[in-house]
């Protein structure tokens, strides 16, 4: 194989940090500076292999001007977020929630089917409360890792702006992992500089 491991990492890499987008981003409403933005996910969002001011929800904050709440549960599958999504929206009263999830499923290898119906079910049931979404691509375990198809897939049913490519990206630079599975500092930094990217390309700030 003429690319090798490496040259595969720093092409992903580049293509996920690549400026501008050849798609057109589905729009969100406007935030005021006091709307609740909610995380929501496992450990990724929780911030494993970095303090909790470093984890992406808290620069995030800092990046857009926001407080956000960081929702996320370590080794938590869909299922699981389905079940507590409710009292979360009950609890906070979000104007927006980013999503991500599955990586626990693909890891306890859960049907792929069954993970995109949890997802499914999340995104309507913000889509029923009038809750803006945004959904972030969690790459499948393999040789050669990228988010499963069904991740744009629901996407573009809900018409949701979408992150398919800056987890993937992190979790092939050695210098951005904390652990074969969890980026560093400087990871989630790199996650919460695409998601600004992404919620300022689709008007929400």
């Amino acid at each position: 194989m003429n690319w090798g491991a490496r040259g595969l990492r720093v092409l992903l890499l580049a293509l996920a940090l690549a400026a501008g987008c050849s798609e057109s981003v589905p729009q969100l409403p406007p935030l005021g500076v006091n709307d609740v933005i909610v995380a929501f996910g496992d450990s990724l969002t929780y911030g494993t292999g970095a303090q909790e001011r470093e984890s992406y929800p808290a620069v995030l904050g800092r990046l857009i001007g926001r407080s956000i709440v960081r929702a996320g549960v370590p080794g938590e599958v869909t299922a699981e977020g389905l079940r507590r999504l409710p009292s979360v929206i009950d609890e906070h009263r979000p104007r927006l929630v980013i999503i991500c999830l599955g990586g626990n499923d693909m890891l306890r290898k859960i049907a792929e089917g069954e993970i995109k119906r949890n997802l499914q079910d999340m995104l309507k049931l913000l889509r029923q409360r009038g809750i803006a979404a945004v959904l972030v691509g969690v790459p499948k375990p393999a040789l050669v890792m990228s988010a499963p198809a069904f991740y744009s897939e629901l996407a573009r049913e809900f018409g949701v702006p979408y992150e398919p490519d800056i987890v993937t990206a992190v979790l092939y630079a050695a210098d951005m992992k904390a652990d074969p599975i969890h980026p560093n500092a400087k990871g989630y930094r790199k996650i919460a500089e695409a998601l600004a990217k992404l919620l300022r390309e689709a008007g929400a700030l």
